[in-house]
């Protein structure tokens, strides 16, 4: 093999797979609402500010709803932060919408919402890309079987994808469930199965951060952020290498 093609080979490898630490967040953040019912998205933003993270997928978001205020939530994070935001409506809500959304540092080359099943109310799967690898983030549904039926949703997704794929969210049940081993058959877990919810006295596991598995990745730092305040979840971080 020439030295050129050889060349051309490492770059193609190395694009997919790139030397720099990224910083993940997890982080259901209940509209900016706290455990002391205010609503201050200043301090969210602040938490997301100090995390460093490149990526941070967001549950719970009104956009230009009665509740907030007319306020687009992800915007004022964005805003407040200098990042890039994507957003996914899973619901039309007093007269505006209500989903899930991702900040990041890079610019994404696309967006698209995938609607997932949730018997009490639609759920959503949005799909980020950028260009080393796709995130997908998502707030799965209160019922199992919504759970299982939105996994082979996101395999049939993962079936179509070239690049390396991260899943961020709240995933709505614990380590060990039916949810989470299904989902293991496709994904390795990067977050440790730490407590994150409710945010004042964590007794449960129900957020996560995951890598599909047929890429090889190093964990260097995992953690619930120390943050009882701003939301009713704490916030999950992750560090890690391709």
């Amino acid at each position: 093999m020439n030295r050129f093609l050889l060349g051309l080979l490492f770059v193609v490898f190395t694009s997919f797979f790139p030397d720099e630490p990224l910083r993940l967040l997890s982080y259901n953040i209940r509209n900016a609402k706290g455990m002391d019912n205010i609503t201050d998205y200043q301090r969210i933003a602040n938490i997301i500010t100090q995390s460093k993270a490149a990526v941070i997928a967001l549950q719970e978001l009104d956009s230009v709803t009665q509740r907030s205020k007319g306020k687009d939530v992800l915007k004022e994070l964005a805003e407040a932060t200098g990042l890039h935001a994507s957003y996914g409506a899973a619901i039309s809500f007093q007269g505006g919408k209500y989903g899930v959304g991702v900040l990041s540092k890079g610019k994404p080359l696309s967006q698209k919402t995938i609607p997932l099943p949730g018997s009490e109310e639609a759920r959503v799967l949005l799909v980020v890309e950028f260009t080393d690898y796709l995130v997908f983030c998502t707030h799965f549904s209160l019922t199992e079987k919504d759970r299982l039926s939105s996994i082979k949703i996101i395999e049939e997704e993962l079936a179509a994808s070239k690049k390396p794929v991260l899943l961020l969210g709240d995933l709505n049940d614990r380590p060990g469930s039916e949810t989470m081993q299904r989902l293991q058959q496709s994904f390795q877990l990067l977050s440790a199965n730490e407590f994150s919810f409710p945010a004042d006295k964590p007794d449960r596991c129900i957020d996560y951060i995951l890598a599909h598995n047929r890429i090889k990745v190093k964990v260097i730092t995992t953690a619930v952020l120390d943050e009882p305040l701003a939301s009713d979840h704490l916030p999950l971080f992750v560090e890690m290498k391709f």
